[in-house]
């Protein structure tokens, strides 16, 4: 059972009183519903007001909207749920993650390119107060995968880097400043991400390492983390063959589960093992590497059964509460395990103080810190911040700096991408606006840009005649619908048949591996983000107006000799 005045709560005994009392007073139903993270679908009142009345809901996410809104969204439901909610965001570089208009300061392929656990506070601090600010108290953030995998693109700027000891120095400021602004973090994704291609956002994920590789990196990771007092734990639908066979040899390859599922996994390894004594919640339950395991009617009791303590959104509200209560009353979820649970997540709303705020009426912050979102505090942050991270891979045909007296004439070729998805929903990416505002930057510097695409080539004189230079900005973005992301070039004109003909700078504003696609490429920058922050400083280090600072891992080459060329 959960020890509540140990490692991460430190509860005293008013505390612990207030959790016991507060157990013994639900229905089964509110026990049930105290285990499910909902997420928001009608902001009207009323259908927010039946979640909560029907469902009784421990904790809620959301999809991002301007601050006014989700200000509005938040008070309402604490107000109107009677144990306090666990709000949570998704700030893993910044505001942005939690509010429509926050403020992105760096991801984690950022920080470590700039090296700087100093970065990793301002930016959690940034993320944390912007959040807190509409009333969030909850993050599902660091990102503490370790990107062994150049073919990764799940995690291939979410992540830091594939160095142990970096992610946990970087981890370790960002729990820090999180929590100096009162939020909850959440390591993830257990067991780790990083070390193939796929994504399981489509198919169940396989760490296949051995044991005592695991254990000396991703292990180390969150055997340190974990002794650093972090509260809450992500586990991703990702199999651990080597763990699960060692806490039960008679595991066959049918039997592998994803960690979400695997009592091996959560408690044999990650409570019992590593001694983990806060909560761990699930990855995004409508992810194929979790529902492809078994029926929804099993997949929603079993997780709960297997050690996880919260079941992250509904696919439907009713069907799900009734597979949870009917997995209860079958004896699939113990009575033993549910009591744990239970104290668990309201263990970490006590140390979250988020009892006592709910008696003094504090739980939501007063409208004026809404101010702090978007702030020129934290654009300032994330000026700086950007200065420090974009990374100049290689230059070797030196095509840099460009500038107005020698490339004026500008050809733009922008890759976009296809939309993402997120918690299940299919969102328009906004690879329109990127190019929009990358040609205003551009021609605010004075150069003359052309980002048209024309239906073939044309002649080679004619060409070189009209352009100075050219840059190629990747913009490839996708999230759950393709196992790994690569360059698709949809417009022949747009393949790069002209780096052999004017000096050709690629630009990328997310995925920094695109050199598989593009070894071709003398000069390549990695920016690794798209807002206009970035694009303006990558400008200005283009032209030589400002020096290259950031450094790349040695996997950006993928392998190959002719990618550093």
């Amino acid at each position: 059972m959960v020890d509540l005045t140990g490692k991460p709560y430190y509860l005293k005994e008013e505390d612990i009183k207030w959790v016991e009392e507060t157990i013994r007073g639900m229905s089964i139903e509110e026990k049930i519903g105290q285990l499910f993270v909902y997420m928001v679908k009608s902001r009207e009142p009323e259908d927010m007001k039946s979640v909560l009345d029907r469902f009784h809901v421990g904790a809620i996410r959301y999809h991002n909207a301007p601050k006014e809104v989700l200000y509005e969204q938040n008070r309402f439901l604490q107000e109107n749920s009677k144990i306090p909610l666990l709000i949570a965001s998704n700030c893993e570089a910044g505001g942005n993650g939690g509010i429509e208009g926050g403020t992105a300061v760096a991801n984690g392929a950022a920080i470590a390119a700039a090296d700087s656990e100093e970065l990793a506070y301002e930016m959690s601090c940034v993320g944390a107060s912007e959040a807190a600010a509409v009333g969030c108290n909850w993050n599902f953030a660091p990102v503490v995968d370790l990107l062994f995998n150049w073919r990764n693109t799940i995690v291939q700027t979410r992540a830091f880097n594939d160095s142990t000891e970096d992610t946990i120095r970087y981890a370790r400021a960002f729990m820090r400043g999180a929590g100096e602004k009162g939020l909850v973090t959440c390591c993830k994704h257990f067991p780790g991400d990083g070390t193939e291609e796929n994504d399981q956002h489509l198919l169940m994920g396989i760490n296949n390492l051995s044991c005592e590789q695991w254990d000396s990196t991703f292990g180390r990771v969150y055997k340190e983390l974990i002794e650093n007092g972090v509260m809450t734990i992500m586990a991703g639908h990702i199999a651990m063959p080597a763990y699960q066979r060692k806490f039960r040899p008679e595991t066959r390859a049918e039997d592998i589960l994803p960690a979400t599922l695997c009592p091996e996994l959560i408690t044999g390894l990650l409570k019992e093992k590593l001694e983990f004594n806060g909560l761990v919640v699930t990855d995004a339950s409508h992810m194929i590497g979790m529902t492809a395991a078994m029926p929804r009617r099993e997949q929603v009791p079993r997780a709960i059964a297997a050690g996880c303590d919260c079941f992250l959104f509904f696919n439907d509200c009713e069907e799900d509460f009734g597979y949870m209560l009917e997995g209860y009353r079958k004896g699939i979820l113990s009575e033993e395990r549910l009591q744990d649970a239970l104290y668990r997540i309201l263990g970490v709303k006590a140390a979250a103080g988020l009892h006592r705020k709910q008696a003094e009426g504090k739980l939501m912050p007063p409208e004026e810190a809404l101010e702090v979102v978007g702030c020129k505090e934290h654009q300032w942050i994330a000026r700086k911040a950007a200065d420090r991270f974009i990374t100049l891979v290689k230059d070797t045909g030196h095509s840099l700096p460009l500038t107005i007296q020698k490339a004026k004439r500008l050809k733009l070729v922008f890759i976009g991408g296809e939309g993402v998805v997120v918690a299940g929903k299919l969102i328009k990416d906004n690879s329109e606006e990127v190019k929009k505002n990358l040609i205003r930057l551009l021609e605010e510097k004075g150069f003359e840009v052309d980002g048209q695409t024309p239906a073939e080539k044309g002649k080679m004189e004619e060409f070189r005649a009209r352009y100075d230079a050219c840059i190629v900005a990747l913009h490839v973005t996708g999230f759950a619908q393709y196992n790994a992301m690569r360059i698709k070039w949809a417009a022949p004109a747009d393949q790069p048949w002209y780096v052999s003909e004017i000096p050709t700078v690629f630009l990328s504003l997310g995925f920094t591996n695109h050199l598989i696609d593009v070894p071709m490429a003398k000069t390549y920058i990695n920016a690794y983000m798209d807002t206009e922050t970035v694009m303006r400083a990558a400008i200005e280090k283009i032209m030589g107006e400002s020096e290259f600072k950031g450094r790349y891992q040695e996997n950006v080459f993928c392998g190959r000799w002719d990618t550093e060329i």
